[in-house]
């Protein structure tokens, strides 16, 4: 099945670049034509950017690692949340925070925070506060959910990053080279290319454009966690055909041999004979006992 097709690619003005005097020149070699002042994107290679990328994404989740999804234009925001949660995945939608990954330990200690004070107000902790220090935490916590809410339950740096935009999100492609994390990122003609493992030539403003390309990365996990759950089920029947071989191989007790009840019957009864006439004979003889007095 394919990835992607040329068709789908069309219908979302994946092809549309900016404008000819914003382009970067670095991007030369991934533009196709351009139309009334419009550099047109050369889809053969977005097709073939875009497998490359896939099969990034899915080795790296194979691998047990996680994808962190970065978009925080407006046009990206709700796809980037949306396809994330829909394949299990952290995000970034709002705003990237300095140090969200060369500073990850302090980023940590705002997640627990963050649970912190969800639990406060969960517990009835909040009962025993002022309504000023309420709305105080509650603005806090709404803050931080904003902010942070994607990455709750990030423990971790990510295995890769997908990214929307290189030039808005620079400070995050700045933090995941430094860290080497690999990046797939889309890419407009008028952003640069180098420095990015997977570049997506793209148009990175359209909000369909956006969203099939997160879709086609999200597709990418599922398509891993498919994997890994057949390899664990293939483990499993892997197991039960060994426990059947043991129980086969297992040599028949002396208990749960076939008996012939009638040989048993028989052997029965003359056990029980003979034990009488052992019994018989071992038994004292009565005596007399005026005889012995008289004597």
């Amino acid at each position: 099945m394919a990835v992607v097709t040329m068709k789908s690619l069309l219908e979302s003005g994946v092809h549309f670049g900016h404008q000819v005097k914003r382009w970067d020149p670095r991007m030369k070699k991934y533009i196709f034509a351009e139309r009334n002042g419009i550099h047109i994107i050369d889809l053969q290679k977005t097709i073939q950017a875009i497998k490359d990328a896939y099969d990034a994404v899915r080795k790296i989740t194979v691998s047990g690692k996680t994808v962190l999804f970065v978009g925080t234009k407006k046009q990206a925001q709700q796809a980037i949340q949306k396809e994330a949660e829909r394949c299990g995945m952290f995000f970034v939608n709002n705003r990237w925070l300095g140090g969200m990954l060369t500073n990850f330990v302090t980023i940590k200690k705002s997640l627990l925070r963050l649970k912190k004070l969800e639990k406060m107000e969960v517990d009835g902790t909040f009962e025993n506060l002022t309504k000023k220090e309420i709305a105080s935490l509650g603005k806090e916590r709404a803050k931080l959910q904003k902010n942070l809410g994607g990455i709750k339950e990030m423990k971790e740096l990510p295995g890769i990053l997908f990214i929307i935009d290189t030039r808005k999100e620079a400070i995050a492609v700045a933090e995941a080279q430094r860290m080497g994390i690999p990046i797939v990122a889309v890419v407009d003609t008028n952003c640069n290319p180098d420095g990015i493992d997977y570049p997506i030539p793209g148009n990175d403003d359209a909000i369909r454009a956006i969203t099939l390309f997160t879709q086609i990365v999200a597709n990418a996990v599922e398509e891993a966690d498919n994997e890994v759950g057949i390899k664990i089920i293939e483990n499993l029947g892997d197991e039960d055909d060994v426990m059947e071989e043991i129980l086969t191989d297992v040599s028949i007790k002396e208990e749960d041999q076939e008996i012939d009840i009638e040989a048993y019957s028989s052997e029965t009864v003359a056990s029980v004979q003979a034990v009488e006439v052992v019994q018989t004979e071992d038994e004292e003889l009565p005596v007399d006992v005026d005889q012995v007095y008289k004597e």
